[in-house]
């Protein structure tokens, strides 16, 4: 994937419109199964409902949920104001075909996260938009931003019914932390998450100046 560039800021970016670390689009390289023509960005409060109606699609596509699970992927508005929400967006037509959450920099989005480590959130497809790779596209995204946070590790939960989300993030590096699977799902089935890491690879150190 190309080297991102810099997004529009926030609204409550710092008045001289630096970026924050992790604020950045990002683009796909060219394969057509790889995001290509894709740009992830921070979402609008124009395009919260839209959002909430991708969610709801994406994980009622495949899966049973009850009426509080759909409540909270609907919530975009609170999630906005709490956390960074991205969106993956089509260059060409501007259609959303995905979108995740991740925390602020310091913070966590939920119970599984430690100190030094980011997690992630509500990662979903637009059933239309699958087979493009966008899954992919915004879960390397949520690394550069836990590069860009300097975090030593990215984790996340999943629900043990979502194998098709596994097998992407199997396919990422990602490992099962069998050890930290300790939150039992609510209603009919019951369960535990599944959680999931990747540690990251340190940047590598700038070579030393030589003399001249």
């Amino acid at each position: 994937m190309s080297a991102p560039t810099t997004s529009r800021p926030r609204a409550d970016s710092p008045p001289d419109g630096a970026a924050r670390p992790g604020e950045h689009t990002h683009r796909g390289a060219g394969s057509p199964r790889e995001g290509a023509g894709v740009t992830v960005r921070l979402v609008t409060p124009a395009e919260y409902e839209a959002v909430a109606d991708l969610l709801d699609a994406a994980y009622g596509h495949e899966y049973s949920i009850s009426d509080s699970y759909r409540a909270v992927l609907r919530d975009v508005a609170t999630r906005a104001a709490e956390h960074d929400v991205w969106v993956a967006v089509d260059d060409e037509t501007g259609a959303l075909l995905g979108t995740v959450a991740t925390p602020l920099p310091g913070r966590h989005i939920s119970p599984l996260a430690l100190d030094g480590e980011l997690d992630f959130r509500l990662l979903g497809v637009a059933p239309a938009a699958r087979g493009r790779g966008i899954g992919a596209v915004l879960t390397r995204h949520v690394l550069d931003v836990a590069r860009a946070q300097g975090v030593q590790r990215v984790v996340m939960n999943s629900g043990p019914q979502m194998t098709r989300a596994h097998r992407l993030y199997e396919a990422l590096g990602f490992r099962r932390l069998p050890e930290r699977e300790t939150r039992v799902i609510e209603g009919e089935g019951g369960g535990r998450l599944h959680a999931y890491g990747l540690d990251l690879t340190p940047a590598p150190a700038p070579p030393p100046l030589l003399p001249r």
